[in-house]
């Protein structure tokens, strides 16, 4: 059977995005939106209703002319694993094909152990979620994954990531395929979050220039151009963490390189600076809390400051100065309409934000700050969900792919070709 031309996939993925996103429920509105006759609607929704990827619903009220069925997109049909890694834990989650988190659970899971019983953890959590739903992995369309370290897109594949020992180029989307039986995607964690934000029904950055700033254990950019994600030419843009910002040598960044912005503002830093005042006595506050645990993270500096420890809150004032000098050189590089700041150390307090804030508009240009916003993240804990279930979404029904596992034979015949990543899926089947 001949593979379906590209002019052809181009109309069927048109039509399956107008019923997905609700701009179209009957075939004469399929119609007017793509100019496409009443045969070539009725042949190419037949299509996906026996694919399993639309389904009928009632009639419609009449309006003078013959009643037209609607169509609704099967969200339901299939479901998305998705995972998003940090450095010290992991938040795993089912969604459905409309990227509506399901079910989700955290674990505590340092990223250092290396790939193998990282991902044994995240893989048996995601079996316990889809228990918990009543489904199997029978039901699983598609896998999508963070890392918190540089991913090359197009292979799946870390590539020399800073925080994470044994994880450089190992096959994380041949290892989790044949797991489930399904095709993957990975990508850094701060880019799940950006397009989680960017997608996100009912807020009002979609089309926009985001910058999304994860400030964390580490710091990460995630960065939009007119509502699409940027990656780069292989993958890494964003990676503002090790971007030099002082001469100074005496830090060593865990990329081994020194003077990165993410050893001298991160969580880590935070944590270490902390244990410093916890140790000389300079932080009363902090020395109690080294006491108590024996150590000191960055969630205890912030809380420190907000509890109104004065030390605690200059080193959050120094880390947002140094944090803010660099979003201003991107403000000035690349004019966003909108930061969004996430990650546990920024939700450090309204003081972190406003120190980040002032700093990048006493040094930004006057033009590039006139419109923009500088907010918190909207989504919580389950945006880098969202983020991995629309990366998925977004692959599996494109033009680049759709043709891999749809192919059109007759008016009414669908079969199944070799999908994404080289394994048979069967979920369209059913």
């Amino acid at each position: 059977m001949d593979e379906p031309s590209t002019e052809l996939l181009e109309s069927y993925t048109r039509l399956l995005e107008l019923v997905r996103s609700g701009q179209a429920d009957t075939r004469p509105a399929l119609s007017e939106r793509t100019g496409l006759g009443r045969t070539a609607i009725t042949q190419r929704t037949t299509t996906l209703l026996d694919a399993g990827l639309l389904e009928e619903g009632d009639l419609n009220p009449s309006t003078g002319g013959r009643q037209a069925r609607t169509l609704r997109f099967r969200k339901d049909a299939g479901r998305i694993l998705t995972a998003e890694l940090g450095a010290t834990g992991f938040i795993a989650g089912v969604t459905d094909l409309m990227g509506t988190v399901l079910t989700m659970r955290h674990r505590d899971c340092d990223i250092a152990q290396g790939p193998e019983p990282v991902l044994a953890e995240v893989e048996a959590t995601l079996d316990e979620l889809l228990t918990e739903i009543g489904a199997t992995t029978n039901d699983v369309w598609g896998v999508g994954l963070g890392l918190p370290g540089p991913v090359e897109f197009a292979t799946a594949r870390p590539s020399e990531p800073p925080i994470m020992p044994g994880w450089n180029n190992y096959p994380v989307r041949d290892r989790l395929s044949q797991r489930y039986h399904a095709p993957v995607w990975v990508d850094n964690e701060v880019n799940l979050l950006c397009l989680g934000e960017l997608r996100t029904p009912g807020l009002p950055i979609a089309g926009g220039d985001l910058l999304y700033i994860k400030i964390g254990t580490g710091i990460g950019a995630g960065i939009s151009n007119a509502g699409r994600l940027h990656r780069g030419a292989q993958g890494c843009a964003g990676d503002i963490g090790h971007a030099a910002v002082s001469d100074d040598s005496s830090v060593v960044c865990r990329c081994g390189k020194t003077g990165c912005l993410e050893a001298l503002a991160g969580g880590a830093a935070l944590a270490r600076d902390g244990a410093a005042l916890a140790q000389s006595g300079t932080s009363p506050a902090l020395a109690a809390v080294l006491t108590a645990n024996g150590t000191v993270t960055g969630e205890d500096v912030t809380a420190a400051a907000r509890a109104g420890d004065h030390h605690a809150v200059q080193l959050l004032v120094q880390a947002g100065r140094r944090i803010g000098a660099m979003l201003a050189t991107m403000v000035n590089f690349y004019n966003p309409s909108i930061i969004l700041l996430g990650g546990k150390v920024a939700g450090a307090g309204d003081l972190f934000l406003a120190t980040i804030r002032e700093t990048i508009y006493r040094r930004s240009l006057p033009l590039s700050t006139r419109e923009l916003r500088i907010e918190r993240a909207r989504l919580g804990e389950e945006g880098g969900l969202v983020g991995a279930a629309y990366m998925v979404l977004d692959e599996l029904f494109s033009i680049r792919y759709f043709g891999q596992w749809l192919s059109v034979g007759s008016p009414s015949g669908v079969s199944l070709l070799e999908p994404v990543n080289g394994h048979v899926s069967t979920a369209v089947a059913r």
